[in-house]
């Protein structure tokens, strides 16, 4: 499938760093640290921290092939986690104005992929920097690092929707894997954010929405929403 396996890579990558700079800790360490078992101690310490934050982050990037359903007209839900708000907003920038929010909170326990909600096209695609506050936070919205996706859909045809990508405290780092103009199939691999963070879904106000507050959602596979 599409972009499979670019979660992989980055946990790699992160492995990597970590034990670079763990080599350059005990290099440097090896002319301050007690020699003997203190010393071979201190080491174990050093490199049991690395073998657990290894395999936790194995663990954090891990990107199951979603299982997409079939059906007309369906909003899948573009993030792993938990339905924490449903309701109106206004995005001007993309659906040009009042439509329905469906947030989803990322623990760091979730998986950090995001699949795209519908087939259609990215019709916009633009990165806001920001803070970062706890994505807990209802506010992390409208303040936090970002990047939105604008998507129109093939069907019905042209009908717009959009996903907020929403850095958190820890997430600090927003991935998209498509650019303005690709075109994408439902289910398909989208985007990764590094660590706990918030997906938000602007459905069009005639959407019915079909989840509810608390439910957990699995990307590309719960159906969000039908698009009416």
């Amino acid at each position: 499938m599409k972009h499979s396996g670019k979660a992989r890579k980055a946990a790699y990558r992160l492995i990597l760093i970590a034990l670079l700079v763990l080599f350059v800790i005990l290099a440097v360490s090896a002319f301050v640290l007690p020699k003997g078992s203190l010393g071979l101690v201190i080491f174990s310490v050093f490199a049991a921290v690395w073998l657990i934050f290894a395999l936790f982050t194995l663990y954090f990037f891990r990107d199951p092939d979603a299982r997409v359903p079939a059906g007309a007209n369906l909003v899948l839900a573009p993030g792993h986690g938990k339905v924490d708000a449903i309701g109106t907003a206004t995005e001007p920038a993309f659906m040009g104005g009042e439509c329905q929010r469906v947030s989803i909170f990322l623990s760091v326990f979730d998986v950090h992929v995001q699949n795209a909600p519908l087939s259609g096209r990215v019709a916009y695609l633009k990165y806001t920097p920001g803070q970062f506050l706890n994505a807990l936070k209802a506010e992390s919205a409208v303040h936090n690092e970002n990047a939105l996706l604008g998507f129109e859909a093939a069907e019905p045809r042209g009908l717009k929707l959009g996903v907020r990508l929403i850095a958190g405290v820890i997430a600090r780092r927003i991935v998209p894997f498509v650019q303005q103009g690709d075109e994408v199939a439902r289910g398909e691999r989208v985007s990764l954010i590094q660590f706990g963070s918030r997906v938000d879904v602007y459905l069009p106000r005639a959407a019915r929405i079909t989840v509810r507050l608390n439910d957990h959602v699995v990307a590309g596979e719960t159906v969000l929403a039908v698009l009416e």
